[in-house]
């Protein structure tokens, strides 16, 4: 199959296009589109990772559904014939790589929660023994399990660098209640979402989650969820604390690129073929693994 790497749907306000989403308004709702775009160090690569949208926005309803105990999510229908009428000739293209759901209004902040020391993460410590400002414990390894998973939020960005902030800087910005509210969620998001992956043989080192307010005045999960481009995943029967680990994320696009001669600045570089495949591969692995049944594309 053919990546697909941009929408169009005449008729339909756009209402914003990301590094890899297109978003719809449609009256009261959104339509988001994942589309097979893939960005790393915030570029996006001129060619994408075929399916990657559709094995995407499956796992976010997985996650929706999962978690349906724990936090109301915005979802309303991943079906393209329960979608308005104006898509009715799209149904094609978007089937498995799209979303209906609520309007909300958004939170502008990005809640972190790393439970292992990678990334970002791990320089800082490196360096200063903490992570994102909060001090831990001496004698941790790249990779190292926390004892505790911590919360980091950052600023939202839809292009160039997600800032990291402080807590304190966090309620300043949504008020202290709904800060102190979103770290909790999120840190019983997390939680629930380690010990199931756990059970099928994946830890989830750190993501991040959006959240919005409903009309109701409800707090609700939206956007994507504990998926390979918002969470790092890795298998648990290859984890070894003190090195990089192997990953289903997109990781392996950002270790090729990181061995390429380029500067991070766009335009980035072609991916071939191979590392189009294989991306493509850890993607659809997790997949299985994390539900039980092979992802349709």
């Amino acid at each position: 199959m053919e990546a697909v790497l941009e929408t169009n749907f005449e008729g339909v306000k756009e209402f914003r296009k990301g590094k890899v989403r297109d978003v719809y308004e449609i009256e009261d709702k959104l339509l988001i589109v994942a589309t097979d775009r893939i960005s790393a160090f915030d570029c996006v690569c001129p060619n994408g990772i075929p399916g990657k949208g559709i094995v995407l926005s499956k796992i976010s309803q997985f996650w929706f559904f999962q978690l349906k105990s724990v936090v109301k999510n915005h979802l309303i229908t991943m079906n393209p014939d329960e979608f308005p009428k104006e898509l009715s000739d799209y149904k094609d293209l978007l089937k498995g790589r799209s979303m209906l759901v609520k309007k909300t209004k958004v939170f502008p902040v990005e809640c972190v929660v790393r439970g292992y020391l990678a990334g970002s993460g791990w320089k800082e410590y490196q360096k200063s023994q903490t992570v994102c400002g909060e001090v831990l414990p001496k004698g941790l390894v790249e990779s190292s399990k926390l004892e505790e998973p911590i919360f980091t939020p950052a600023t939202k960005a839809d292009t160039g660098h997600d800032e990291n902030i402080s807590f304190q800087v966090m309620c300043d910005i949504v008020g202290k209640e709904t800060g102190a509210y979103l770290k909790n969620k999120s840190l019983e998001i997390y939680r629930f979402a380690r010990d199931l992956a756990f059970e099928k043989g994946i830890i989830i080192a750190d993501t991040k989650f959006e959240f919005g307010l409903d009309d109701n005045g409800d707090i609700i999960l939206i956007d994507e969820v504990l998926t390979p481009d918002s969470s790092r995943f890795w298998p648990l029967d290859e984890y070894r604390p003190g090195q990089s680990q192997p990953n289903f994320d997109k990781q392996f696009v950002r270790d090729y690129l990181n061995a390429l001669d380029w500067d991070k600045t766009p335009p980035a570089p072609a991916l071939p073929v191979d590392i189009v495949e294989k991306t493509s591969e850890r993607y659809l692995a997790v997949f299985q693994q994390l539900t039980g049944y092979a992802c349709q594309l």
